[in-house]
């Protein structure tokens, strides 16, 4: 690993290098570059039109610039929030010019940002930026990987693009692309299959997001929204996208007549880099492939329609040959290993369409039919046999075993097996509409009918042979002589699951909200009050969810907001929630429900002559009807029964702004407690003779003399992450602004987990901490301002990014195994995610 970093950063410096290499320049341009106000500007990027590089000023607006002598030399002067200069200059050799600039700030119609911002201040919905999701360095990347660094978001796997949201579970959050709600895949186990989320981060033009406390106009989920709005180009354009991971690439444009705009997508990932350093080593070959395509047609000045098309094909096939993995403590470590044979083939085929027709026959009224339809076909075949050996590893630093296996302390196989087949299929059709009134009030409503068709063919078993006995192990029929007579005793599968269901549905769902502007001299006040209601044939469940929000903003000196939010989340089952752990359906399932109650204010102010913004918010959610829940990897597997009660509350804190001048960068600090009493789950304690608990496989006494009656009560449900941390950082050479670095920090406390088959009150051991930094080293080759002859001239910019991922080499773990000697005593045997690795970037625009 170490060689191929060095080579890399090797390769890079090397490119970067020849890039930059030009004649030695012989003359000399400096002076002083202000606004019209004649205050100094700093960081104002000076570039010689036709070559890379160039200089930046200093903190008063100096700089200075060697130039070719002999020749007409062609400047650029060019800042954030001011109108791009050109200056050009003839020197003599030796000659030292004095140019002194003045930049004129741009002027840019805002009137109508400068309303949505305020309304989009008043809720809870933050921005995000979506060109951060081109730098930011993490193995998914993409707009998930900027959400997962949200204050109240949590995700421990960067393998999968899946996150929870104060306390909830993957399938509590709602994603939409152009008002169309989009869907996640159901066989999904583990986040190495994956592959490309929905989401095609060159597409987007705006990402709005919540972590709770939401309008009615989003749908029935309890935990989150995430708002996603693709592009309307301007001009013809695009971009390329090349890595060690895959590649992408995007057009778009307008035609002449200004009516038709297009975005066409193409993404390809294989992950096969990053597997081969997992602790299975075999023959990993994952390939993920998305297409997409946004076609908007101006009709006339008030109509408009537009096609919303994804095609997904994700493939995976692993062909396992072995594994090693050490665990345990400093004085008790012990040595796992696998020796497989065996292969497991997965396909996941997504399909959607989506149309709309948008009228606006009047300024203020704005009229939308919607129609989309979506369809996944999805396949997990394998057949893996293991066969390991637990033994304890020498701890003693004197011995000359150190790091050696002492004594075997476990051998057996295992045979895993699975024939599983799914396909879903979603049809909608759905009207929205808005209305504006008069003093900036405003009235939006929806109704929305839904199909859904699921076929789910489910057949897999696990059979385990610990140390030459079946687990568990049946009575054996040593000892009869007359075969008549002996009782039959079949093999019994440590798990075992086979269903075949085919169910469809209905449901009819609408909304509608009122906003309200109150506007005195000293505090303005923005309320929303809305609400939503939906019914589901399948249950015969009709639910109503109320929610508002209140909006403060005092006419202080310095910019506070203050934001209060009420509301019912009620979420109907989806196919998931229906399907027990036996396979069957429980068609008497009910809606979960969170109540919430949410307090929360931002304040912007301005530091080091730059502009931050500083949010908190308070929470507290009462939660109804809860279906209980095993989190495995990504793989979520329900109770399908309403049999539990909780709460969850937290605070969080977020603040960015410009630490470094002209990077926006940010740092988000959740605390969260999640927890659920599950009704009816009592259970007995044995105690022997000494009045110790009996523990099966661990206690030598089991002959129980006394029992106790225990119920648990409240106890930690899957997602209790006490504490998440994220740190976003962008810096660059102050002298040379093309050099830039970026840095994602990840802390995040144990997630709470149990032995398989376990009681819930029994799953509260915790996870090791997740920790994880990733950063990447990025060289601007062209910049969009710069002229440039040869083949660069095509490009309005090129970068190229080293990443580091897992800079630290941090071990973290996303589930376990488990291996069950005859005793019946369970090892728990981590699962680690990825260890330090290299990755190449070159993303190229034109």
């Amino acid at each position: 690993m170490n060689a191929r970093f060095t080579l890399l950063i090797a390769i890079s410096l090397f490119i970067s290098s020849v890039l930059n290499a030009q004649e030695r320049t012989h003359a000399t341009v400096s002076g002083r570059i202000t606004d019209t106000k004649g205050i100094g500007i700093e960081l104002v990027n000076i570039a010689i039109s036709g070559q890379p590089g160039g200089t930046a000023s200093e903190k008063s607006g100096l700089y200075s610039l060697e130039i070719a002598s002999g020749k007409k030399t062609e400047l650029l002067f060019s800042f954030i929030g001011f109108e791009l200069k050109s200056e050009t200059v003839f020197a003599k050799k030796g000659e030292k010019i004095i140019l002194n600039v003045i930049l004129k700030e741009s002027s840019t119609d805002l009137p109508s940002v400068s309303i949505e911002d305020k309304q989009l201040r008043s809720t809870s919905l933050n921005r995000i930026d979506p060109k951060a999701a081109a730098v930011i360095p993490t193995l998914g990347g993409g707009i998930e990987a900027l959400v997962k660094t949200m204050p109240g978001v949590s995700s421990n796997n960067e393998l999968s693009s899946q996150y929870s949201v104060r306390g909830g579970n993957f399938d509590e959050n709602l994603v939409y692309v152009n008002d169309f709600e989009v869907y996640r895949p159901f066989l999904i186990r583990a986040g190495q299959q994956e592959g490309l989320s929905f989401l095609n981060p060159d597409m987007v033009s705006s990402i709005l997001f919540s972590a709770g406390g939401f309008d009615a106009v989003y749908g029935d989920k309890m935990s989150s929204v995430l708002d996603i709005q693709y592009k309307r180009p301007i001009k013809f354009g695009g971009s390329v996208n090349l890595s060690l991971l895959g590649g992408s690439f995007h057009l778009e444009g307008i035609s002449k007549n200004e009516k038709l705009t297009y975005l066409l997508g193409v993404r390809q990932k294989s992950n096969q880099y990053v597997l081969s350093a997992l602790e299975t080593k075999g023959d990993y070959k994952p390939s993920f492939t998305d297409i997409q395509t946004n076609l908007n047609y101006q009709i006339s000045k008030t109509l408009e329609v537009s096609f919303l098309g994804n095609l997904s094909l994700n493939s995976y096939v692993l062909q396992p040959t072995d594994r090693e993995t050490d665990f345990g403590t400093i004085n008790e470590a012990y040595r796992l290993k696998i020796y497989f044979e065996g292969q497991e083939r997965d396909h996941f085929t997504n399909y959607m369409g989506a149309f709309s027709t948008t009228w606006k026959p009047s300024e203020d009224v704005k009229l939308k039919l919607m129609a989309s339809g979506f369809q996944s076909i999805e396949s997990e075949n394998y057949d893996i046999l293991g066969q390991y050996w637990i033994g304890q590893i020498d701890t003693d630093l004197g011995s000359d075993e150190f790091g050696g296996v002492l004594e075997a302390k476990g051998i057996g196989s295992y045979l895993n097996h699975a024939r599983n087949q799914l396909e879903a299929t979603v049809f909608n059709v759905e009207h929205r509409g808005s209305l504006l009134l008069a003093g900036d009030n405003y009235l939006q409503w929806g109704l929305k009918f839904q199909h859904e068709k699921i076929d789910d063919y489910i057949n897999e078993w696990e059979m385990i042979d610990s140390s030459g006995y079946s687990v568990p192990r049946p009575p054996d029929s040593i000892g009869y002589t007359n075969p008549a007579s002996q009782l039959p005793y079949p093999l019994m599968m440590n798990y075992r699951l086979q269903t075949n269901i085919s169910m469809q549905s209905n449901r009819i769902s609408g909304f509608i909200q009122k906003t309200w502007n109150f506007l005195t001299p000293q505090t303005d006040y923005i309320f929303s009050a809305g609400i939503r209601t939906q019914y589901w044939d399948f249950n015969k469940q009709w639910i109503v969810s109320p929610r508002a929000t209140l909006s403060i903003k005092p006419d202080w000196e310095n910019d506070f907001l203050f934001r209060f939010s009420a509301g019912a989340y009620h979420q109907p089952p989806f196919y998931r929630e229906l399907r027990g752990l036996d396979g069957k359906l429980n068609e008497n399932i009910k809606a979960q429900s969170s109540f919430q109650f949410l307090a929360g204010s931002d304040f912007n102010f301005t530091a080091w002559k730059r502009p931050f913004k500083f949010i908190t918010e308070v929470y507290f959610k009462k939660l109804d009807n809860l279906i209980p829940y095993d989190i495995d990897n990504v793989r979520i597997r329900y109770y399908a029964e309403n049999s539990a009660s909780g709460y969850a509350a937290g605070i969080d804190f977020k603040v960015n702004g410009e630490f470094v001048k002209g990077a926006d960068s940010w740092v988000s600090l959740s605390l969260l407690k999640t927890m659920e009493d599950i009704q009816d789950d009592f259970y007995w304690e044995y105690y022997n003779k000494e009045g110790a608990t009996i523990i099966p496989g661990y206690t030598t006494d089991v002959v129980a003399i006394d029992s106790a009656r225990i119920e648990p009560g409240m106890y930690p449900r899957p997602t209790d992450q006490r504490i998440m941390f994220n740190l976003f950082f962008q810096d660059y050479l102050p002298n040379n602004p093309t050099y830039k670095m970026h840095l994602n920090l990840v802390f995040g406390s144990g997630l709470p987990f149990g032995p398989p088959k376990s009681q819930k009150y029994l799953q509260t051991y915790r996870i090791p901490p997740y920790r994880r930094v990733d950063i990447g080293f990025s060289k601007q080759i062209k910049g969009e301002n710069q002229s440039m002859s040869g083949f660069l001239k095509h490009f309005k910019s090129v970068w190229i990014t080293a990443e580091v991922f897992n800079l630290l080499q941090f071990s973290n773990t996303v589930s376990y195994i488990w291996v069950t000697d005859v005793s019946g005593r369970k090892y728990a045997i981590p699962n680690y995610l990825t260890p330090r690795q290299i990755n190449i970037k070159l993303a190229i625009n034109f």
